[in-house]
């Protein structure tokens, strides 16, 4: 956990093998005006040999992160929807860049499971410099400019924590959670690449299945990862947000 400024608490949680060292500009411009809290998920970073599913990680992260305002990008944007769900009091506000409420279809949801878990073994059996070269090379990030693919902080990583990550946390082994949205009552902002179709969509579902404290952005030009790829985009709609709720 790394802590910068002073101002509101801001939580952020990264994507699946990047760690707190992989937000760019963005967590230094946001320490200008707020205490940014960089939390490493369970399986990465300095959190490589904790072991944790959805339920747990979110509790890990609420336990370290306190009352703030969570946001999560990709994997991270699932645990901090589930914080929100299952600790509410402790989330002043919430905001889920390429989130997911989970994959409802049950067929669905499990042939994502046996992938998260094709995955692991790949891993295990190519080793970390091979995996992610292939991850890196996925058409979902075809955007994300060199600069930003933080390859040598994605290599800090082990290959046993993201391996149990991808098995245990991946979004085949994520509960589908649409019908507990219209509960969180928190400003709540959504953001996704334009470019990006699958979670553009899924940013739409999430912003109607919230309600009317919900936020949709859509960052122009950009892919999955939007909030890297067009960072002055990300930070203009996000410092709007934070602003009109006074977060």
């Amino acid at each position: 956990m790394e802590v910068d400024g002073r101002g509101p608490r801001l939580v952020l949680v990264h994507g699946f093998t990047q760690n707190r060292n992989c937000w760019g500009p963005i967590g230094t411009d946001l320490a200008r005006d707020h205490e940014v809290v960089r939390l490493d998920a369970p399986g990465h970073g300095e959190s490589s040999a904790v072991h944790a599913a959805l339920h747990t990680g979110a509790g890990l992260m609420a336990d370290r992160g306190g009352h703030a305002t969570y946001l999560g990008y990709s994997m991270g944007a699932r645990f901090v929807l589930h914080l929100a769900l299952e600790q509410p009091d402790l989330v002043a506000g919430l905001v889920l860049v390429g989130g997911t409420a989970g994959i409802e279809d049950a067929s669905a949801r499990a042939e994502r499971k046996r992938a998260d878990a094709a995955n692991a073994d790949r891993l295990e059996r190519d080793g970390l410099d091979a995996f992610l070269d292939a991850w890196l090379a996925q058409p979902m990030f075809a955007g994300l400019p060199e600069s930003v693919q933080f390859r040598d902080q994605r290599a800090t990583n082990t290959v046993e924590g993201l391996a149990t990550s991808l098995r245990q946390a991946g979004t085949g082994s994520q509960e589908p959670s649409w019908s507990r949205l219209p509960a969180l009552d928190m400003p709540t902002l959504v953001v996704a690449g334009a470019d990006d179709a699958k979670f553009a969509a899924e940013a739409a579902r999430l912003t109607a299945a919230i309600g009317s404290n919900a936020t949709m952005a859509l960052i122009s030009g950009a892919g999955h990862t939007a909030h890297l790829e067009r960072p002055d985009e990300f930070l203009a709609a996000l410092r709007a947000w934070l602003s009109d709720h006074d977060l």
